[in-house]
């Protein structure tokens, strides 16, 4: 089975997420910058940034924050989400089962993949962080994915665009793919994923048959 993160994978969502969340905190009266975000909470789910960021300020974000920062998100998204390029072809062609595993809720996952038509490929194995104990970069999610799906983790390849994503993977003992041909990729975040546990790294969706026959020989 391949398992596909959402966001950075098959959306190009990176950039508008993180622009997002940026103008909520400031909104909220913490100062956080895109960048920021990007740098240390890629592939986190929002439950833990938001408890992260306030045992840093020393104080409580406001009530509604989370409510917030998810409608604001959604409304983006209908309005400017894109599919990463050639998503839909390596989808196409890519034999065998298939599913979603994002540290998204369900709802954002499911309005990803409608609003680039790409939701067809995967219905309705969508699986979300959500409902597991532990987010990225624990392996909870991606045992749940396999376990739903009835395969065995060593079976499981995991296409991951975050050190996060790709750690969980390896610690799930699936075979972790990075992908860094997402708008929101720096020039070292290739070796970062190497370094998290990547067997290997594309940058292109059309490469992502051939680098599934090298691994497993499909």
């Amino acid at each position: 089975m391949i398992i596909f993160d959402c966001n950075g994978v098959l959306v190009d969502s990176e950039q508008l997420a993180t622009s997002v969340l940026a103008e909520e905190f400031t909104r909220a009266g913490f100062s956080l910058t895109s960048d920021i975000i990007a740098r240390y909470f890629a592939g986190r789910r929002p439950a833990d940034v938001f408890s992260e960021v306030e045992r840093a300020a020393g104080r409580k974000l406001p009530g509604n924050f989370a409510g917030t920062v998810a409608a604001a998100t959604l409304s983006r998204f209908r309005a400017e989400l894109r599919a990463t390029p050639h998503a839909a072809y390596a989808l196409t062609w890519l034999r065998g089962p298939k599913c979603v595993a994002s540290s998204s809720s369900l709802d954002r996952i499911r309005v990803s993949l409608e609003t680039t038509g790409l939701i067809r490929f995967f219905e309705p194995h969508l699986f979300s962080a959500s409902d597991v104990a532990r987010g990225k970069p624990a392996a909870d999610l991606f045992l749940l994915a396999a376990q739903r799906r009835g395969v065995s983790p060593s079976a499981c390849i995991v296409v991951e665009d975050s050190p996060a994503g790709v750690t969980a993977a390896a610690a799930a003992g699936m075979t972790p793919i990075g992908f860094v041909g997402g708008s929101h990729a720096s020039p070292h975040l290739g070796s970062q994923l190497v370094a998290a546990g990547a067997r290997m790294v594309i940058a292109d969706m059309r490469a992502l048959k051939s680098a599934v026959i090298d691994l497993r020989g499909w």
